[in-house]
């Protein structure tokens, strides 16, 4: 079986005192309903041979909020593997937008399981901006050092 690879973008915007903040997702569905701590996620999702992370990655933000990819400069930050086997690539992009206008994307499920009800779930049940390290502990654990990556990018750029 081929590894399950995923892409996303990090949005981020700088802030006047000269740090980031980055805009990440709290997962939705009845798994992560009661969790906040490792229960977020950078905007990202599955592709499979024949589409390049790139084009995934901005496919997967828009399903996922709902609003189109954000323009401008990509800054490769990398792939890591998850605690799940999956490969994840990402890419940061600085822009803004409000979380209010979040229109996620849904999916569908038994739920409760095994009790052949289908239920509709968003991908994505909210959304917020976060410092680096207030976003490190929400995030799941394999995503976290995308942050750390994106930390670097932004010291070389400033000095």
């Amino acid at each position: 079986m081929p590894d399950k690879r995923s892409a996303g973008l990090l949005l981020f915007r700088m802030t006047a005192e000269g740090g980031f903040e980055v805009l990440i997702g709290h997962m939705g569905g009845p798994f992560w309903s009661s969790r906040d701590v490792a229960a977020w996620s950078i905007p990202k999702g599955e592709y499979a041979p024949g589409e390049t992370a790139e084009a995934a990655a901005r496919r997967e933000f828009e399903e996922e909020l709902g609003l189109p990819a954000p323009d401008g400069e990509r800054i490769a930050l990398g792939e890591a593997r998850q605690a799940n086997g999956k490969t994840v690539t990402i890419w940061a992009v600085e822009g803004d937008l409000d979380p209010t206008t979040v229109v996620p994307g849904t999916f569908t499920m038994e739920w409760p399981r095994g009790s052949g009800v289908r239920r509709e779930f968003p991908e994505i049940d909210r959304v917020g901006w976060f410092a680096p390290e207030a976003a490190a502990p929400l995030l799941v654990a394999g995503q976290r050092v995308f942050l750390d990556r994106l930390a670097a990018w932004v010291d070389e750029r400033t000095v």
